[in-house]
């Protein structure tokens, strides 16, 4: 029984890990060798996996702090929108 290609390559190195992590902590350069990460087909599937999981965190956690940040702000505004004479406007 042959095994695909995939499964004859070495695993990842713990080197090429943390190569790997210390890059996606750089700011845009990081975001953007995720999408490579995950996209590429000649990447090793363990970080490709690993590389779609971080950007669905990444997308979670972003849609998290949009709707955070839309609460407050309409939380502000209805405060501040309690305070104005409205009738001023009409004039």
């Amino acid at each position: 029984m042959e095994f695909p290609n995939e499964y004859k390559k070495p695993p990842t190195s713990l080197g090429e890990w943390i190569i790997a992590v210390l890059i996606k902590r750089l700011p845009l350069i990081g975001l953007i060798m995720l999408i490579v990460w995950a996209t590429d087909k000649t990447t090793d599937p363990e970080k490709a996996t690993w590389a779609k999981a971080e950007l669905i965190v990444k997308l979670i956690i972003f849609a998290a702090i949009i709707l955070f940040i839309a609460v407050i702000g309409f939380g502000v505004f209805a405060n501040f929108a309690d305070d104005v004479v409205w009738s001023e406007f009409n004039q």
